[in-house]
């Protein structure tokens, strides 16, 4: 079992005009590619997602940010927590209003959210971790994980918000980046 324990309540939760805030992250990782006849091969972005215990398709690393907190750090800590890995932030990929039936409460009747999300360049998979009894991870190619996704604004952060980032930041370092 892992050392790591997950934060749970809300009585440390954020909110701002009735949405609850969230931070959240798209992990990432670049691996070689199959083609290995050239010895400049590319490297593939691959993007971390986990399930959801409560119903079907994968999502990104996400939660509540806490009073305690930057948004930053909720983050990372939303990483650890839900996906089991740690590495660097990035960069901020944008603001995602939803609506959540989890995140009705008195605060925001509605279950209206806004989520900061950021990318995260994984520097390492956790062997145990807290939610690790509750989630599963997967790695895939960011096609892959445009199709998976639970939510609709998850995927708009992949397609609009992360792929943008990389191909704005990440050019020319795809041959040299570990």
């Amino acid at each position: 079992m892992s050392d790591l324990v997950a934060r749970t309540g809300r009585h440390q939760q954020r909110y701002d005009d009735g949405r609850r805030l969230i931070a959240g992250c798209i992990p990432f990782r670049y691996r070689n590619s199959d083609d290995n006849r050239d010895a400049g091969s590319k490297k593939i972005v691959e993007v971390l997602m986990i399930n959801s215990p409560s119903g079907p398709g994968l999502l990104f690393p996400k939660g509540g940010w806490e009073n305690d907190e930057t948004v930053e750090e909720a983050a990372v800590r939303e990483a650890i927590e839900e996906a089991g890995v740690r590495g660097e932030l990035m960069g901020h990929l944008g603001c995602y209003d939803f609506k959540s039936k989890t995140a009705q409460d008195e605060f925001s009747p509605e279950g209206l959210c806004k989520a900061e999300m950021f990318a995260l360049s994984v520097t390492e998979e956790l062997e145990s971790w807290p939610e690790q009894n509750t989630r599963n991870r997967s790695w895939l190619t960011v096609e892959e994980a445009a199709d998976s996704c639970r939510h609709a604004w998850m995927r708009d952060a992949l397609v609009d918000g992360f792929s943008k980032w990389l191909a704005e930041n990440m050019n020319g370092c795809m041959g040299g980046h570990p």
